[in-house]
């Protein structure tokens, strides 16, 4: 190989970016010591862009295509190398590729609440989170701006600032919207448009770069507020709070009483529980009939023992709802100020009426 060969394989002759990534957003020809060659062939594929920088200035900017690089077509570049009449010698030039494709799947979120006054819960806090895509629309900006003479500038490197300036702009957005929190889900996507376009204003002439999408996932409340809204729907779905909690206590006392390994226990549960429901059946009724005279008070108030304690005070009519059903036996031991000690029902004159017992034996026939 002679001399003239050796040299002129050190000059490059191709300039292109096979671009494999998906993040990258400017790349620079890794030219190292090597000159251009006079009618190199430059090719840029699309969604890229090419920039010459010369000494620290940028020159020309290359569409997608496939150009041979003279005089004619690097204008900007002639001037600042001084050629007036062309030239056909090597020059050397700084080749950045720029990625003019969108860069999507890109996070933002609120990395703090978000305060606001809300018209049905008052101050309240918000988070919210999306996501969104990156453009560059000037590569010169971007250059100028942010690349600097970085070999390589991937999109995570501006992503945080991105972050920031899209939850600035959701923060000036939700206090100016004047939307109650329960209205937001419905707004999303007029949100996420209006959103969108005051990022844009941000980094749109600074950083030559463009946000073609941006959505709200997301906005949530604070997981306390959650909760109360989950109560207070779980009551309306409910609608009729006596009638549900009639519903539960018979069901706890059919479960009890298809229990018989709950011993004592669940039988003076089931008890319990059946005096309740009485006590709701006897107040919705009395509910009924607000408008008629009230009955007199009960004439004797009950007390009775399971299980080693004592539950009540009843009335004669629970107690007598609580031996129709079984839950009051002929030995359960009851007590009243006007029994003075704790005695068997049976036993007690005023309840023992109340368990049916069986006449005494017929006197024996006289005698003849």
């Amino acid at each position: 190989m002679g001399l003239f060969d050796k040299l002129r394989g050190e000059l490059v002759d191709i300039i292109e970016w096979i671009d494999d990534s998906r993040h990258t957003i400017v790349w620079r020809f890794p030219r190292y010591h090597n000159q251009i060659k006079t009618g190199a062939q430059l090719i840029v594929r699309p969604g890229q862009m090419a920039v010459f920088v010369h000494r620290g200035e940028l020159a020309d900017v290359f569409e997608p295509g496939n150009y041979a690089l003279k005089t004619d077509n690097l204008p900007i570049l002639s001037t600042l190398q001084g050629w007036k009449h062309g030239f056909d010698s090597p020059f050397k030039a700084e080749v950045y590729f720029v990625s003019t494709r969108q860069l999507t799947d890109l996070k933002w979120g609120t990395p703090n609440p978000i305060m606001l006054r809300d018209p049905d819960f008052g101050p309240i806090r918000l988070r919210a989170f999306g996501t969104f895509s990156l453009k560059a629309v000037e590569p010169k900006a971007l250059l100028r701006e942010l690349v600097g003479t970085d070999s390589e500038f991937e999109a995570d490197e501006i992503q945080e600032l991105l972050r920031a300036i899209i939850n600035s702009s959701f923060a000036e957005l939700i206090g100016k919207s004047d939307v109650a929190a329960l209205d937001l889900a419905a707004r999303y996507r007029e949100m996420g448009e209006d959103l969108r376009k005051l990022a844009v204003e941000k980094v749109d002439d600074e950083y030559g770069l463009d946000i073609p999408q941006l959505y709200i996932v997301n906005i949530s409340l604070p997981e306390e507020v959650e909760q109360a809204l989950d109560t207070r729907s779980s009551m309306g779905v409910i609608g009729d709070m006596g009638r549900f909690q009639q519903f539960q206590m018979g069901k706890a006392m059919t479960l009890a009483a298809d229990n018989p390994a709950g011993g004592g226990a669940s039988e003076g549960m089931g008890l319990g529980m059946g005096f309740a429901m009485a006590n709701q059946m006897m107040g919705g009724m009395n509910q009924a009939g607000a408008g008629a005279v009230p009955p007199p008070p009960p004439a004797a108030v009950w007390h009775i023992a399971v299980d080693g304690q004592t539950q009540g005070p009843f009335s004669p009519q629970q107690i007598q709802q609580g031996a129709a059903s079984g839950q009051v036996t002929p030995e359960t031991m009851v007590w009243s100020n006007g029994i003075g000690a704790w005695t068997p029902a049976i036993q007690v004159p005023q309840l023992s009426p109340l368990f049916g017992q069986a006449p005494p034996p017929p006197p024996p026939p006289p005698a003849p």
